[in-house]
């Protein structure tokens, strides 16, 4: 049975981690999902990690919403950067879903974006591991998650 992690922060103001969860029990069965929460983004790459090793994950969503300060998506940026070391490290994917506080013009448009976005990612995810033929028919397609698709550019 495939493992799904679910790793989201307590610094998000939005649930990120049950949207996901509601997302992924959605789409199928034949997988088990193991959430952890940490404070912030820059705990995600280690959290991340040790579900890989821990509970032998095959994909994990790692989530995240950075506020509006420059720190902020600094800290992003080397949150980031872990990510992509750890899923290098343990040859596996993690679908990194950010959304940034600034991204929204208010609290209600922030819940749906954050909402939206990780729903689309868990969608991604579950398609990255049981439907990867499905990805590849939607390439080239300027699919945006969170936001209006940009739609393929035509010559």
């Amino acid at each position: 049975m495939k493992v799904i992690g679910v790793v989201d922060t307590t610094f998000a103001r939005v649930d990120m981690g049950g949207a996901a969860i509601r997302a992924l029990r959605s789409l199928g069965s034949g997988f088990r999902i193991v959430r952890r929460t940490v404070p912030g983004i820059k705990d995600l790459p280690v959290a991340c990690r040790k579900l890989f090793q821990e509970e032998g994950a095959d994909l994990i969503l790692a989530l995240g919403m950075p506020g509006k300060a420059e720190y902020d998506r600094m800290c992003a940026h080397e949150a980031s950067q872990g990510l992509i070391q750890v899923g290098i490290l343990e040859v596996k994917p993690i679908v990194e879903v950010f959304v940034f506080e600034s991204e929204a013009r208010d609290p209600k448009e922030l819940d749906h974006l954050a909402r939206r976005r990780t729903e689309e990612h868990a969608e991604n995810a579950y398609l990255m591991l049981f439907h990867p033929d499905r990805l590849v028919e939607r390439a080239g397609h300027g699919l945006r998650q969170g936001f209006t698709d940009a739609g393929p550019a035509r010559a």
